[in-house]
């Protein structure tokens, strides 16, 4: 029984400069590393604009509503932090989407917090701005500390997910998973999509790490498992 505060506490104290979430856009040829250190940081500063901006409290709801894209973790972790619950139910307090959906949350952003992630290299803002009651994460995010501690911290017994709490599901990550300590996984899949979430906390719950691939080109993810060392696939 555990928490994700307490593995990525584990994970600092480990190895804190090894890759953790590598990117890869195949589109726009886009590679973004995340070791753990920097994780931990954006996790730091979206956990305090979901607080701050937001008011996301533990034992609320959160859509993230993101390609497949490593702000995904970034955002389920954030919101594990803060024992928020990531769901995929409409009737949710924080909303965090991408420039293809933000037109559609925005007419939702009187009743529900709204942040909208530009997915543009480093995290920066949209070029154009974004609809009116709406948080550009681009241009927010950055004023937060690098540190943050919740003043009401998460427990095994808080859900992690609709169907999942977290004790329930890190034991499911590290008992149900082919995945051994510090594998390399390699995924096309979406981690921020619960049918796929395992993509990210398998890895993250056995001290491994994720190489992330959005828009794949098939002829390339060999290259990538190659050259990222990567010992799995998903």
């Amino acid at each position: 029984m555990t928490t994700f505060a307490s593995l990525l506490s584990d994970l600092l104290r480990r190895d804190p400069g090894r890759p953790l979430v590598t990117f890869y856009d195949h589109a726009s040829g886009e590679r973004t590393e995340l070791s753990v250190t920097t994780y931990a940081n954006w996790v730091a500063k979206v956990s305090g604009l979901l607080a701050e901006e937001g008011d996301l409290e533990r034992g609320q709801r959160i859509r993230i509503d993101l390609p497949t894209h490593w702000l995904g973790p970034v955002f389920l972790g954030a919101a594990w932090n803060l024992g928020a619950c990531v769901s995929t139910r409409d009737d949710v307090d924080v909303v965090v989407c991408g420039p293809d959906t933000v037109e559609q949350w925005a007419d939702r952003a009187d009743d529900v917090a709204v942040f909208a992630c530009s997915l543009l290299p480093m995290g920066v803002r949209f070029p154009d701005g974004v609809p009116e009651g709406v948080h550009d994460v681009g241009i927010e995010v950055w004023s937060q500390p690098d540190a943050f501690t919740p003043w009401d911290p998460a427990g095994p017994d808080d859900a992690a997910t609709d169907e999942l709490t977290q004790g329930q599901m890190w034991e499911a990550a590290t008992a149900g998973s082919p995945l051994t300590g510090g594998d390399r996984l390699l995924s096309v899949a979406n981690p921020a999509s619960p049918p796929d979430m395992a993509t990210f906390t398998e890895p993250f719950a056995h001290h491994g790490s994720l190489v992330l691939v959005r828009h794949p080109d098939p002829a390339r993810l060999e290259e990538v498992f190659t050259s990222e060392r990567a010992t799995a696939r998903a």
